[in-house]
This record gives C-alpha cells, structure tokens and sequence, in this order.
C-alpha cells in the first residue's frame, strides 16, 4: 500500500518508519508542506490508499475534513478534535469515505482500557487518573487519561474522576489509575518507553481500513487486527 503520513513529529516518524519495515510505500508532509490541508488534492489522494494523521487538532480537522469529502481513508491519532466527531461522521458517511481514530492506538492501552472498564465496576471506591508525558505534548490531559475517565463515568455517572498531567522530559507516556476505598487500593499502571507500540498499531489500523468505508473507533476493532 502506498500510505500518507501527515506530521513529522517523533510519532508520526516513527510510523512512518515501521510502515515501511512492514513492506509498505509511505510519503510523509510536515504541517508547513501540507498548511490547512493544501496537499490533500483528488490527484494527490487518488494514488494513497490510507492517510495517517499525527498533527495538531487544528491541522487534523482540516486534515480530515479534506479527505472524507473526496471519500478518502483516514487514521486519526491526534487528538483534542472531538468536538467535531459527529460532524466528521457525517461526512464519512456522506462521502463513502473511511475515518478511523483513536486516543491510542498501542495494543497494549487496549487491554488497560478494558481492566480500566473492570475496575470501574466497584462500588465504594474513588478513582483517580495520573498521567505522564514529554513536556512537547499539546494536550493535558492526555487522550489516553480522558478515555480512561469516560469508561469510568460510563459505569458509575456519579462517580468522581480526578486525573493529574505531568510533563517531564522526553517520556513517552505513563498512565495510572489508582483506586482507593477506606479499606484498600488497585493500582493499574501502563508505561511506554517508546513510541513503537503506538506507531505499530496505527499502522495495523492503517492495513484494516485499507478499502474500508465507514466510522470506527480503535479501540471497538483492535481485537480484529
């Protein structure tokens, strides 16, 4: 497959990076070769058989509003753009394009996903969330601790949810939830020391949407890759 990377930050080369060990063609435009999605052309996205996103949540709208409506494939790693999901999920559907995004696409922080929905189970227990990231990232919280804080709400709505953001150094990412009852504690720790984990599941992401159209969400189809 021919893919096309958009960021060349440290993720978004690191995807491009095990992209092409996995066999496949990749192109790669940094936010000043591809300023409000100006490279996201019909004659462009003709010859791509699936985008990739790794910008800013500015650049990523643009980004994936350029595609879908020319019924594009994308994958969405960035975040802090959700706000416009339902309008994105329109044009997808309108368009016949593919839009698949995710606050993290390591398969492992699918699984820390899925202990987080089982702890939040108990009753009794206050939850918190502390995450660690380098002092590069954008956003705070980070996509990973805000996923974690809905699956807890969706199981307890009334439940408090506090989530600390550090931001120390180059660290790839760190996520605990912490909870805690007069009477005992869980703790639930995931720790990235690179970004390989991620790049390797945005890029499996990539080859499952390939001729694919319509709306998901990575963590409803990461037991499919």
């Amino acid at each position: 497959m021919l893919l096309l990377v958009l960021g060349k930050g440290k993720t978004g080369s690191q995807v491009a990076a095990v992209a092409r060990e996995r066999g496949h063609s990749v192109r790669v435009l940094d936010l000043r070769e591809n300023a409000g999605a100006s490279a996201l052309t019909a004659p462009t996205l003709a010859q791509v058989d699936v985008v990739l996103d790794f910008t800013n949540a500015e650049a990523a709208i643009e980004n994936i509003r350029a595609c879908l409506a020319l019924g594009a494939r994308i994958v969405v790693g960035t975040t802090g753009w959700y706000d416009k999901l339902n309008e994105m999920k329109a044009l997808a559907f309108r368009k016949n394009g593919g839009l698949l995004y995710g606050t993290n696409f390591s398969m492992s922080v699918q699984e820390l996903f899925k202990l987080t929905a089982d702890l939040a189970k108990l009753k009794g227990y206050s939850f918190h969330i502390a995450e660690t990231h380098h002092t590069t990232k954008l956003d705070a919280p980070s996509g990973t601790a805000v996923t974690m804080k809905e699956i807890v709400k969706a199981a307890q709505p009334d439940a408090t949810v506090e989530i600390t953001s550090h931001r120390e150094g180059d660290h790839s990412g760190m996520h605990v939830l912490t909870v805690k009852s007069p009477s005992d504690l869980i703790e639930l720790r995931h720790e990235s020391f690179d970004r390989r984990g991620f790049a390797e599941g945005a890029v499996r992401a990539a080859e499952w949407l390939h001729g694919k159209s319509g709306v998901w969400e990575f963590r409803d189809i990461f037991e499919q890759l």
